[in-house]
């Protein structure tokens, strides 16, 4: 059988964080071997919310592709390619935007949260929401059907995302023809993940985050600073390992006496100071084949730039095959 086409993408706005890896990127690797995968490098995105800061995402750009490469996108297998580089996405995006109303991308619950967080940040009644930041949904439908995106990876919260693009693609059928094809969600069994302080969310921005380039020195600081039980005061105290974020990260990245930790936890017969120590070697073994790959494409930027180029052209290719069909089905294919 053919294989489906795969369309996902991450905004370069900085490095990958352990919440990237067992959310994403993880299952991504996976996908790669079985899909026809697109991964975007999704910069024009990334610029809605940081339109006056260009150079931090031209920065992460190069970042985020040494990441993705290291944790294992094999660009044998996947098209790893600049958002802002296939023109046609941008094209797409104007057509489509005729088909979506200003209240109906205002009614979006994704949408709508990130536009409530925005009000509550700035405290100015959404005056500073921008066209670009209220069509990123319009944006994304071009994103995934450029290239045929017959699946997409998501997270439940991002299910109101792809059903927009899903509206768009109907009403383009139903008014154009069938041109384009419907994409469906290919739900990913992971949970987010929790940060050090105890936040159900690891993020950039909440400074809670171990980035899989951190070096020992910075990992020991944050794993030290790491949020446990607070009722455990004395190294004998007996405690909660369910509620101590040190336990959640000895689950998370494996650790075979898990059970003896939780039980000498619980009987006060294990220190949180001991257990931290664990957790940081632990944590640069398991991160010691990502931290690899990452010195190794440092040391050749040449080759992550082709590796980019060789991916955008590829998939400027597809999404220019996808242009021809949209023009024709429009009627504005002049000249041909």
């Amino acid at each position: 059988m053919e294989k489906k086409n795969i369309l996902t993408g991450i905004r370069p706005t900085g490095r990958l964080h352990l919440g990237h890896y067992f959310g994403a990127t993880r299952n991504w690797v996976a996908l790669q071997d079985k899909y026809n995968t697109y991964v975007e490098i999704a910069d024009v995105q990334a610029l809605t919310d940081n339109f006056d800061n260009p150079e931090k995402v031209r920065k992460s750009v190069k970042e985020l592709a040494i990441d993705l490469l290291a944790v294992g996108i094999d660009p044998e297998k996947t098209t790893l390619f600049i958002q802002s580089m296939i023109p046609e996405i941008a094209e797409l995006t104007v057509y489509y935007s005729n088909l979506v109303t200003i209240a109906r991308l205002e009614r979006n619950p994704t949408v709508k949260t990130e536009i409530k967080q925005k009000k509550e940040l700035f405290g100015n009644n959404g005056e500073g929401i921008t066209y670009g930041f209220l069509g990123y949904p319009v944006s994304q439908a071009a994103d995934i059907t450029a290239f045929n995106g017959q699946l997409v990876p998501v997270g439940e919260d991002q299910l109101p995302l792809l059903e927009q693009c899903r509206e768009i693609v109907r009403k383009f059928n139903n008014i154009y023809g069938e041109t384009l094809s419907e994409p469906e969600a290919y739900l990913s069994e992971n949970k987010r993940i929790k940060g050090l302080d105890g936040n159900d969310k690891m993020g950039k921005s909440l400074g809670n985050a171990i980035y899989l380039c951190d070096d020992e020195e910075t990992i020991r600081k944050k794993v030290m600073s790491a949020v446990t039980d607070p009722n455990k005061i004395k190294k004998d105290d007996p405690a909660n390992p369910d509620i101590c974020m040190v336990n959640y990260y000895h689950k998370l990245i494996g650790n075979d006496n898990i059970e003896t930790l939780c039980s000498e936890c619980k009987k006060g017969e294990r220190g949180c100071v001991q257990c931290k120590k664990e957790l940081i070697e632990n944590m640069m073994n398991f991160l010691k084949p990502i931290h690899e790959k990452i010195k190794y494409y440092e040391n050749n930027p040449e080759e992550v730039d082709n590796i980019l180029k060789n991916g955008t052209k590829k998939a400027k290719e597809k999404a220019e095959e996808t242009m021809k069909k949209v023009k024709e089905a429009i009627n504005i294919n002049y000249f041909e």
